[in-house]
């Protein structure tokens, strides 16, 4: 199957690369919208030193490995974004005829290299964070922001699972699901225990963007020697498993658009 996805992702870098003008012009435009984040967090910092008790370094250290798990998820797993049009258009008829799994041919309809512009962009916030703040760096730190990271794109790639799966009942995305996707990385650009306990609470036994975010930031920065927090991010990554559980109801529920 990896082979398989490796001639999808082949095709899909050839297509892009036949307008290579445009795609580099769109991808610096992504780069550059993803660094005016960037000046805002710093532009604040200018006239505020710390958030709650953050520095400008931890944020950026923070804000880093959340967009570089984002950008990730969303050039894999983009696919889900469009589903919709695909149950419109009776594209799913298609899928469901091939020999192959359907989570695995939506990832493979649709490769997003544009998004390379916003993980760069993460790559260099966390570079900067990782050199500029003060931590005293040993094995399980390191594993700790590799975990982090993976985990993000996991959990961002299971979000989009869920948004596509809705499609199944709706017919149609919904707009409010962008809350937890768009919505989840431009509040997570800060420690989210800022936002208060309620809402620290919600991302920790709802949608667990804690888990791979907080928690585990207060182990690499030193402010909790919990050793359970290592693993948390890949505690997150469980929650692919109720969003699989949506998609398969929506697949079984599914008829054809006849066509």
């Amino acid at each position: 199957m990896l082979k398989l996805y490796g001639k999808y992702f082949s095709i899909h870098l050839k297509s892009t690369m036949q307008y290579k003008g445009s795609f580099f012009a769109t991808l610096i435009g992504s780069f550059l919208t993803s660094f005016t984040v960037f000046l805002g967090i710093s532009f604040m910092f200018q006239r505020f030193h710390k958030v709650a008790e953050f520095s400008y370094e931890e944020v950026l250290l923070c804000y880093g490995i959340m967009l570089m798990g984002f950008s990730v998820a969303q050039m894999f797993a983009s696919g889900f974004k469009v589903f919709d049009s695909m149950i419109a258009n009776g594209e799913f008829d298609r899928i469901l005829c091939r020999p192959r799994n359907e989570i695995f041919q939506v990832l493979a309809y649709r490769i997003d290299f544009i998004r390379v512009g916003m993980l760069l962009q993460g790559i260099v916030m966390l570079v900067y964070g990782l050199a500029s703040c003060y931590v005293d760096w040993n094995f399980s730190r390191v594993i700790t922001v590799i975990f982090m990271a993976v985990g993000g794109c996991v959990l961002f790639s299971a979000l989009f699972l869920l948004d596509g799966s809705i499609a199944f009942f709706t017919l149609q995305g919904l707009e409010f699901m962008n809350v937890f996707t768009y919505g989840a990385i431009e509040h997570g650009k800060y420690p989210l225990s800022i936002y208060g306990k309620g809402m620290l609470t919600f991302c920790t036994f709802v949608i667990p963007y804690a888990l791979v975010q907080y928690y585990p930031l207060t182990y690499v920065l030193g402010r909790s020697d919990n050793p359970l927090f290592i693993f948390l991010p890949l505690l997150a990554c469980l929650f692919v498993v109720p969003c699989w559980i949506v998609w398969r109801i929506g697949v079984r529920r599914y008829k054809s658009t006849g066509s």
